[in-house]
């Protein structure tokens, strides 16, 4: 064989590798760590299958290696497929339906970015409902609290550790609470949303620690944080909407295990990936920051906005809350296993007497 035909039969293995980890369910942060670059792997596929065609002679080998590479592809695809045009939407469009619009605006600032005035902008130009900033510190809310004029409702939690959480709405919230739910220093925001027309919102609003060193090494409490507020809200009849970063990819296993327990809709499934981060870095991206609904609503519009200095893109969301929940939204079911799951992972971390704030 030739040293082409080498580095290629050993990038095949090196790909079912990196495929195969995150299966083992492990919350290691470099094996959880494998669920964010599904694209660039399933890219990585697309284009090692026909060179190992070309470099490697006819025969066992070559024919066994284009098998696990194409069953890399066939995984990878699994994964990220449901976040594109190409699949069945979860939730209906909103067009002629009626109902009250509502729309959220989520931004993690990144903490030591200066371009403020930027953001403000950007928020000015879309006029939200809602606005949720994420690592903002007291420099970020100072600048933020600009927005008070038009915003005179608002949550507050700015932190210099990465961690701090501020909302601003229009709209009345109504038994607004800043807890910590997991980890000391690690905020979460939960309040009701009262609408012009009376009509109560449920909003949870996160941003869980990631499993990355030095943050952390483990998977658990982000999962753990997820978990909570998801058993929390199955079964409740409310609107409910949970925005944040969750320091999590759309298409991993915890985010769908999420979605099970709540029951809560993804308006991305059938639309788009959206991808928030990295702002900077066009060929490492993904989508981290989420806003999970009830069946109550429907899609206006998903717009990932402009860059303004952080790390992350702003996602701008507009929903409808409907006279009437969708009986066509239909988002994963939660079974006996997934429920024992979501009930161990708690337990491993403690929380399982943890009770996220009933808004």
């Amino acid at each position: 064989m030739t040293i082409l035909a080498w580095a290629a039969a050993s990038l095949a293995v090196l790909l079912f590798v990196l495929t195969a980890l995150p299966w083992s369910r492990s919350t290691r942060w470099w094996v959880r760590g494998l669920d964010f670059p599904r694209l660039q792997l399933l890219a990585v596929a697309l284009v090692l299958m026909p060179v190992l065609y070309l470099v490697l002679a006819p025969g066992p080998l070559r024919t066994a290696l284009l098998a696990l590479v194409a069953l890399c592809l066939a995984c990878q695809l699994w994964w990220v497929l449901p976040y594109s045009p190409l699949y069945r939407r979860e939730v209906p469009d909103a067009v002629a339906r009626p109902g009250e619009p509502l729309s959220v605006l989520t931004v993690n600032v990144l903490m030591d970015n200066r371009n403020a005035q930027r953001l403000l902008t950007i928020i000015r130009a879309q006029r939200p409902d809602v606005v949720l900033a994420l690592e903002p510190d007291a420099w970020w809310q100072a600048q933020l609290d600009q927005l008070a004029a038009d915003y005179p409702h608002s949550l507050k939690c700015p932190l210099d550790n990465l961690y701090g959480m501020l909302v601003y709405s229009r709209l009345p919230l109504d038994a607004g609470q800043v807890v910590f739910l997991v980890e000391d220093g690690i905020p979460s925001a939960h309040a009701t949303l009262r609408m012009p027309s009376g009509r109560e919102v449920a909003l949870h609003c996160l941003h869980p620690r990631p499993p990355s060193p030095p943050e952390s090494d483990s998977a658990g409490p982000r999962d753990a944080e997820l978990l909570v507020v998801g058993r929390d809200l199955r079964g409740r009849d409310k609107p409910i909407i949970v925005a944040g970063d969750l320091n999590d990819v759309a298409w991993s296993h915890t985010t769908r295990l999420f979605r099970k327990v709540s029951g809560l809709l993804d308006p991305r499934v059938g639309r788009g990936m959206y991808n928030s981060f990295h702002a900077q870095l066009c060929c490492l991206r993904w989508p981290l920051d989420h806003l999970f609904h009830s069946e109550h609503f429907a899609v206006e519009t998903i717009r990932r906005l402009p860059a303004f200095g952080s790390d992350h893109f702003p996602l701008y969301i507009r929903l409808r809350l409907l006279e009437t929940p969708e009986s066509a939204a239909q988002g994963p079911d939660a079974d006996g296993e997934d429920l024992a799951e979501a009930r161990r992972k708690r337990r491993e971390e403690d929380v399982n007497q943890v009770h996220a704030p009933r808004v």
